[in-house]
């Protein structure tokens, strides 16, 4: 089914914001989910045109009965302000794995950001950063974040989807494919980092310039931060050798 067709089906509709960016592709994705009132997912940056786009289509939807957040990067959160000043909508609503949010329920994904969760609505998943329209994100390091990121991901391919509707990016009409396509890019990612271990190499520079060769310059610190996850989830496994340099990681990217 189109995508059109598929998000008018489910009374769905998203207005994109005017912040292109190597991280955020052609701009960030507000979804506004129903009507009477509707819920507004990731209302985005903080940028008034987008604010207004937004407001305006809540209004003909009959206004804001809820805001949910994916994660609190600015691209997704910084908006929020804007919003509410112009709608009158409450405060982001709590996130809890399991619970529901008028018509989504939690899943946690983790991953991204340790606050990272996915929205469920009808067979679809807004995703935010957890799966994009198109390319891969970042994994930002800590205890069990790879791991349980790529637990979360299978759970969302077990649940027979039909679309994803991500952060940034068009609509994912083959959730299963696109879903086992993230999970198996990550493994594969894994099994040439182990071997660059194997053979020997254990700086960070060389690792990336190993492992991460396709990689683009100018995402060298979403790389290094992922080489963090990597290592972070071989050393959890025990599989870690001895010598391995970390990356010393910037302030994380709020993207």
């Amino acid at each position: 089914m189109p995508a059109t067709e598929l998000l008018a089906r489910h009374d769905v509709a998203v207005v994109r914001a005017d912040n292109p960016s190597p991280y955020t592709l052609e701009g960030t994705n507000t979804w506004l989910v129903g009507r009477d009132p509707c819920w507004v997912i990731d209302p985005g940056p903080d940028l008034a045109a987008h604010a207004d786009a937004v407001a305006a289509e809540a209004e003909r939807r009959g206004g804001v009965g809820g805001i949910a957040l994916t994660h609190g990067h600015l691209d997704h959160a910084g908006g929020v302000a804007l919003l509410r000043q112009r709608t009158g909508a409450p405060a982001p609503a709590p996130r809890r794995d399991g619970e529901a949010l008028g018509p989504l329920r939690v899943l946690a994904t983790g991953g991204h950001a340790p606050d990272h969760v996915v929205f469920l609505a009808e067979g679809l998943a807004f995703t935010g950063d957890a799966v994009l329209g198109r390319g891969s994100v970042f994994v930002a390091p800590g205890p069990g974040s790879l791991r349980g990121y790529l637990d979360a991901l299978e759970r969302l391919r077990a649940m027979g989807l039909q679309a994803l509707c991500p952060g940034h990016g068009p609509v994912v009409t083959d959730p299963s494919r696109r879903l086992a396509g993230y999970v198996e890019h990550r493994l594969e990612r894994e099994r040439a980092l182990v071997a660059a271990l194997e053979d020997g190499l254990r700086g960070v520079d060389e690792l990336l310039a190993r492992v991460w060769a396709d990689a683009p310059a100018r995402l060298r610190t979403a790389t290094a931060i992922t080489l963090a996850a990597h290592l972070g989830k071989l050393e959890e496994e025990g599989r870690l050798p001895e010598g391995v340099e970390r990356p010393v990681l910037p302030e994380l990217p709020t993207v």
